[in-house]
């Protein structure tokens, strides 16, 4: 007998049944998973120089005298920025003084630019150039003017913020009066004056001020070519 052979038939139009949802009632089903986007991180930067001043620091430590980065005005509360010391300035005035006694007056009035030098933020020495002008008068006798010309060096003393001391020596080829049993006349002659006095002086700028300087004149008598006191009004400038 022949074997019998059997073939296997596949059902290809069965249809697949749908899955019910088996979860509990009233649960949504659980979104799908998504990626979280990337946290920004700022690129470092390299250190910057340190700021100068008047230059905006917009990299630079919080500042509480400088929120801006910038040199602002003084503030209360916030100390003003030291000015640099200039060792070379130039000091000039311009002397007036009057005395009279016993019917005899003299005016005066002088001026003398000088160079000063600064030793250090508090004394200051220098040379300087000295003109002066005079006009005696005396009861019953004509009005005499002399001029006079003359070299000299002087020294200052910061006391206290802008209070100062102030002392100079002048050598002076003068035109000086003296009398005689005909009257008064003029003379010539070396005179070597010595002042000293005290002051105050005034900040206009960084760089320029200006002194009120009242001086006592220990020359005081027929040589005298200031009169007593001698009061003098000086401007003072800051050279690079």
């Amino acid at each position: 007998m022949a074997p019998t052979v059997s073939a296997q038939v596949t059902d290809t139009t069965r249809t697949v049944k749908p899955q019910l949802n088996t979860a509990p009632p009233g649960t949504a089903p659980a979104p799908p998973r998504t990626t979280a986007p990337p946290v920004y991180q700022p690129t470092p930067t390299a250190p910057t120089e340190p700021v100068q001043p008047g230059v905006p620091a917009s990299n630079a430590p919080y500042d509480p005298s400088r929120p801006s980065g910038l040199d602002l005005p003084q503030r209360p509360g916030v100390a003003a920025p030291e000015l640099p010391m200039r060792r070379y300035f130039l000091y000039s005035n311009l002397g007036l003084g009057f005395s009279s006694l016993y019917g005899f007056s003299q005016f005066s009035a002088s001026i003398s630019p000088a160079i000063g030098y600064r030793v250090s933020k508090r004394f200051a020495i220098g040379p300087g150039l000295s003109y002066a002008y005079n006009s005696y008068s005396a009861r019953g006798s004509q009005s005499i003017k002399t001029n006079s010309l003359g070299v000299k060096g002087f020294a200052q003393f910061i006391v206290l913020d802008q209070f100062f001391l102030h002392g100079e020596y002048e050598i002076t080829k003068a035109e000086t009066l003296d009398n005689s049993a005909f009257g008064y006349y003029k003379n010539k002659r070396t005179i070597g004056t010595p002042l000293a006095g005290a002051g105050y002086r005034q900040q206009i700028g960084e760089r320029m001020a200006a002194d009120i300087v009242v001086l006592y004149n220990f020359n005081d008598g027929y040589d005298d070519i200031y009169g007593q006191p001698v009061i003098r009004f000086n401007f003072l400038f800051d050279l690079k």
